[in-house]
């Protein structure tokens, strides 16, 4: 059997309402709090209150968006200033990175672009990370699972991770009712993260019996899941799209991902939204990765289990007459409900060449399942930026 390592946060507490446990929680992990929160989180008000009322120091910093490297040096100065002894999350992915990296750089000497790699060489070793607690908002990127911080260097143009497996949060909480009020297009864009993010697990050329496991069961339900929240965002589905997007950290953190992924880093550092640009280019990279796997002898199977489970959940009851149908349904199912196209996404046509040659030395591209080409990459840009046409797409 293929060996592999698993890598989960230190404890998880997955369930509606067990946002009512955290105070209790993080009041056993330190005394001086530093809270991270995204904005639009009201529910974190209620949090730093609960901690304050027990007793602890609270300090609160806003995040907005993906972090830059500038947003770390300020959370990382607040931390020291303060002498936090713990570091919370609450909120999307990049607040969750956001901590991660906090926790990993207050205890550590040195900025954090030597971390990166821009600065001594080779890079530094971080010091033991501070307790560190994960509570998402969103059911997307699966963060609060990852050992991994994006960081994003915008002069640049780059999104660099910080990686180390002691980022991995000391707790995960995951309750699906904070995800609850989040606006259809957001929860369309995370929600096709969570999904790309367990596809290309199950991919990967890094596949393992373990992820496996997981992807074979929770690709379908993640699905289901999407369609019914575009419809009616019910709570069974709030929580089915949040259990998704945990397991599909788990699932990354243990194999990887592959060309959408490598693509979507190069794409987003100009601008875009990681999830939307996931989404939109998941078809035609099944699309293409099968034709060049048929192209060097290997098997497309697990591509087209995956089409087939694509075509059930969003195709018409009729049996798909040909391979790749279920990507046209799925592309079908996004453009009905308005995700973002390409050029939105600041990935004009004239950028392809430049972004494919990038995308191949992209880490996540390593794992593709196939070897690809630019002129295979660039493929799969231009057949997301035209239109494609769906039996049932509602």
């Amino acid at each position: 059997m293929q060996g592999f390592t698993l890598l989960t946060p230190a404890r998880t507490i997955f369930g509606r309402d067990s946002r009512l446990q955290a105070a209790d929680e993080i009041a056993g992990m330190g005394q001086r709090i530093l809270l991270l929160r995204s904005g639009s989180v009201a529910w974190a008000d209620v949090l730093a209150a609960d901690l304050i009322a027990r007793g602890l120091e609270v300090a609160v910093l806003q995040s907005a968006g993906e972090p830059t490297v500038e947003d770390v040096r300020r959370s990382v100065a607040k931390a020291r200033g303060m002498q936090a002894d713990c570091i919370v999350a609450v909120g999307g992915g990049a607040t969750v990175d956001l901590g991660k990296a906090v926790s990993g750089l207050c205890v550590s000497e040195g900025d954090v672009l030597d971390y990166l790699g821009f600065g001594a060489s080779p890079a530094p070793v971080l010091q033991d990370p501070l307790p560190f607690v994960a509570i998402p908002t969103t059911s997307g990127t699966g963060a609060e699972t990852t050992r991994n911080a994006v960081i994003s260097l915008p002069d640049r143009q780059l999104k660099i991770s910080l990686r180390d497996p002691r980022l991995l949060p000391d707790l995960a909480l995951v309750d699906p009712a904070l995800t609850d009020d989040l606006p259809k297009g957001l929860t369309l864009a995370t929600g096709l993260d969570a999904l790309t993010q367990l596809v290309e697990s199950y991919l990967c050329n890094r596949a393992n019996p373990l992820t496996d496991a997981l992807c074979r069961d929770t690709i379908p339900a993640a699905m289901t899941a999407l369609r019914q929240l575009m419809e009616d965002p019910a709570p069974a589905a709030r929580e089915a799209m949040a259990r998704a997007s945990y397991i599909s950290g788990v699932a990354l953190a243990n194999s990887g991902l592959g060309v959408v992924h490598g693509l979507a880093a190069v794409i987003g550092s100009r601008g875009g939204a990681h999830g939307a640009i996931c989404g939109r280019l998941l078809p035609a990279a099944l699309t293409v990765n099968r034709a060049a796997l048929i192209a060097t002898g290997q098997p497309a199977d697990r591509i087209d289990q995956v089409d087939a489970w694509l075509w059930a959940v969003f195709g018409t009851d009729d049996a798909p007459s040909h391979a790749g149908q279920g990507a046209e349904a799925l592309r079908g199912f996004i453009d009905h409900h308005g995700l973002a196209s390409l050029e939105d996404l600041h990935c004009g046509a004239e950028l392809w060449p430049e972004i494919a040659q990038s995308a191949l030395t992209a880490s996540s591209t390593k794992a593709n399942p196939v070897a690809l080409s630019d002129t295979q990459i660039t493929e799969i840009l231009a057949q997301s930026a035209s239109p494609r046409s769906a039996s049932r797409n509602g």
